[in-house]
């Protein structure tokens, strides 16, 4: 049966569970294949030819939820619930703190405190709380409960008891002041208030959606920094003249014109022209590739040296960066959401206590209790059920784990990466730029038997001064750094693909090719030239008055750090794997060097994400690190993403942690602190539950008034509190390899 594929945005989901309640009610319509991504807010539904995408629109709305096919998003005004959230944080937190003062501290409980109190709390009870009501209606109407449920029925259930209690009851009498008695004893609780409670689960777990909402902004943000890199206008020749363009009308067939520094604007072959082009976001590989007449160039790699006219074969969607863009996304939108155990729990445990509310009242009022000592037990199972710790669990460990990891340059995005790091048992690198420095380096200056290696070295840096090829920048920064001051060139040449050659007190330098030179070269040099390029180094030969002098040797060198990250992530039981764009000899002589056995050479973008897609269903969990926006599809593919920090925008934003510190021993630094830190959150959700249920019978027996419950709910969060700051102590194993710090 012909199927279709479309993708679906879907609006107002809170948690996990709305992404699974979604994926359920589309997955009951025959011919349906859907998956939701809580984190990306995107349904991706496979559906039959007698299912129309209206239907599926339908669907989703019945669920409770909004939903918008492609062609409406352009129209669609997004909202950044970051700052919506935000705000109702910030206000509710400023209304909040003295309210919980207030109940807290018996010296500020001034005449008529209680009315001040009820001010503050109804604008965050009411405003503030807003989501949570309204998508508890919405689970209501469609006949489920999640902790939206929970945290609007306790909360209300405080605000309306407290306010019975102050119209009602005696609370409301002036001069009443709230006494703390951590007695187990029935009472009919119309002497106390209880809008600390109220006020404070609701400000707490904003916090928690707050912090949740900001990690889960940045899914998209990848695909728009990818969507960036591309030139924005170009430079086109048309009739013998040459004119700007906005990108968007350039045409396939055009000609356009690429000058050194800028970014080739489409996917074309060269027709005029010589130059270097850096292709590193696509291959990976340091060295800039020098191109020519009828060679292939790629939209949004960079022209390094020389003028080229390009006539465009590929344009718009149909670009090799466009098609990168569509790798990261359908790597995101694959990716499994890992879902929290609150949210998985909510299912089942809010129904409980609801029920459980319900049955303490009716108990109670069958049994001739007054209705206020009913009421009182029922509200408390409410109030002790009431999920503060419960959402504070996984916030308040990611915020101390994260900041702690702030603190030793590791960004961990967000509470979803964290499950992976504990199950990952492969972990697959790639070379320029992560194990290596990702720039030319001066490796070696061999001389020929007669020379100094100081005079070719200052030779071929006064020369190669003249050029702004990344090979000769290599030679002159190694040449300063060993010799400090350079002589002056006199008729410096650019030979375009083969080198340089220039006039230094008299004598004829020529660096660069062999050809260049008129000689063969002796021995010692011709070796040192098979040895080095069958290594996959550059060797650059050094001539005056046509005989050779020597031999630059440059590569992509090895971090310092490298092979004691190598060696420690073996030791967190993880394989390591090599994968590169770079040629197969330069690929085996770095994983030699840093003890990898496991090499993929001269892979574009789609290959590496083939390579993490076959390590996956070989049942590996695979952990990917990379610097590069070819590196993007791949960490997105990957079950845990790491970015290095000095890497591209791309790169970070299809990450799932990041390294601000260009040094591969951050890597198991990360994976140690992810893996403690999911250990906390897990402790906090453990001890929250547990909590939860041993208090939950002695509030049903009416033995634990809401006072009590409030002060206990407030331990319990202190107590998971407390149990996250823990992870301030975690501290990075100290390298034994790293340069000390000046």
């Amino acid at each position: 049966m012909a199927t279709d594929t479309i993708e679906l945005s879907i609006d107002g989901m809170t948690c996990a569970s709305c992404a699974n309640r979604i994926e359920r009610k589309l997955n009951k319509i025959d011919g349906v294949t859907a998956t939701v991504n809580f984190a990306t807010e995107k349904a991706r539904v496979q559906y039959s030819a007698d299912v129309t995408p209206e239907a599926l629109v339908a669907t989703v709305e019945d669920a409770g939820y909004q939903a918008h096919l492609p062609t409406e998003q352009a129209t669609v005004v997004e909202e950044d619930p970051t700052a919506i959230l935000r705000h109702r944080l910030l206000v509710s937190l400023a209304l909040t703190v003295p309210v919980i003062a207030m109940a807290m501290i018996p010296t500020l409980q001034f005449t008529n405190w209680q009315w001040l109190s009820l001010t503050l709390t109804a604008p965050v009870v009411v405003w503030g709380a807003w989501p949570f009501h309204r998508a508890a209606w919405a689970n209501l109407r469609h006949g489920s409960a999640t902790m939206d449920t929970l945290i609007s029925m306790g909360t209300l259930a405080a605000l309306g008891w407290s306010v019975y209690a102050l119209f009602w009851g005696t609370a409301g009498t002036p001069g009443m002041t709230h006494g703390f008695e951590l007695t187990l004893s029935r009472t009919d609780g119309l002497g106390s208030v209880y809008f600390e409670v109220a006020a404070g689960v609701t400000t707490f777990i904003l916090a928690g959606r707050y912090f949740e909402a900001r990690s889960k902004r940045s899914a998209g943000a990848a695909l728009r920094a990818l969507l960036e890199l591309g030139a924005k206008d170009v430079v086109i020749r048309r009739d013998g003249r040459e004119q700007r363009i906005p990108i968007d009308q350039l045409g396939v067939g055009d000609e356009f014109v690429v000058r050194p520094g800028e970014k080739i604007a489409a996917d074309g072959i060269v027709v005029e022209g010589a130059s270097a082009v850096d292709a590193s976001m696509l291959t990976g590989e340091a060295v800039p590739v020098d191109v020519g007449p009828g060679d292939e160039v790629v939209g949004a790699t960079v022209n390094v040296d020389g003028r080229l006219v390009v006539r465009a074969r590929r344009i718009g969607a149909d670009t090799q960066l466009a098609q990168m863009a569509r790798l990261v996304e359908d790597a995101q939108s694959g990716k499994a959401d890992a879902q929290r155990l609150a949210d998985r729990i909510s299912g089942v445990f809010v129904p409980i206590v609801i029920a459980l509310s319900v049955a303490t009242l009716g108990f109670w009022l069958g049994t001739g209790a007054s209705a206020a000592m009913a009421f009182t037990a029922a509200v408390a199972v409410l109030i002790i059920a009431c999920p503060c710790a419960l959402g504070l669990a996984t916030p308040t460990a990611l915020m101390v784990g994260t900041g702690r990891g702030a603190q030793l340059g590791i960004l961990i995005k967000g509470p979803e990466v964290l499950e992976s790091t504990r199950r990952i048992d492969t972990i697959v690198l790639d070379k320029t730029g992560t194990i290596t420095t990702g720039r030319m380096t001066l490796i070696d200056v061999v001389a020929a038997d007669a020379e100094r290696p100081d005079d070719v070295l200052r030779m071929a840096g006064a020369v190669e001064d003249g050029s702004e090829h990344p090979i000769a920048r290599a030679i002159v920064t190694g040449a300063r750094e060993k010799l400090g001051e350079l002589p002056t060139v006199e008729d410096f040449t650019n030979l375009r693909g083969l080198g340089v050659r220039g006039r230094i007190d008299g004598r004829d330098v020529t660096v660069g090719r062999q050809r260049l030179l008129s000689h063969e070269l002796p021995a010692s040099l011709e070796a040192t030239v098979r040895q080095e390029e069958s290594q996959g180094r550059t060797a650059v030969v050094v001539g005056w008055d046509g005989e050779a002098r020597g031999v630059l040797v440059v590569a992509d060198a090895i971090k310092p750090t490298s092979p004691e990250a190598i060696s420690r992530l073996r030791a967190l039981g993880l394989k390591p794997i090599m994968v590169t764009g770079d040629n197969e000899a330069a690929a085996r002589t770095i994983a030699a060097e840093v003890d990898i056995e496991d090499v993929v050479a001269e892979v574009l973008p789609q290959d590496k994400v083939d390579a993490v897609q076959r390590l996956q269903a070989d049942g590996k969990v695979v952990a990917m690190v990379g610097d590069g926006v070819n590196d993007a599809a791949a960490l997105a593919q990957a079950d845990l993403g790491l970015a290095m920090g000095s890497g591209t925008d791309v790169a970070i934003e299809a990450s799932d942690l990041t390294l601000v510190r260009d040094d591969l021993n951050a890597v198991p630094d990360a994976i140690r602190l992810s893996r403690r830190t999911l250990a906390t959150i897990k402790g906090n959700l453990f001890w929250a539950f547990a909590y939860n249920v041993a208090a939950l019978p002695l509030a049903a027996a009416g033995l634990l008034n809401p006072m009590i419950a409030g002060a206990a709910m407030a331990f319990s969060s202190v107590f998971v509190v407390s149990n996250s700051l823990r992870l301030r102590r975690f501290n990075a194993t100290p390298s034994r390899r790293a340069t000390p710090p000046r």
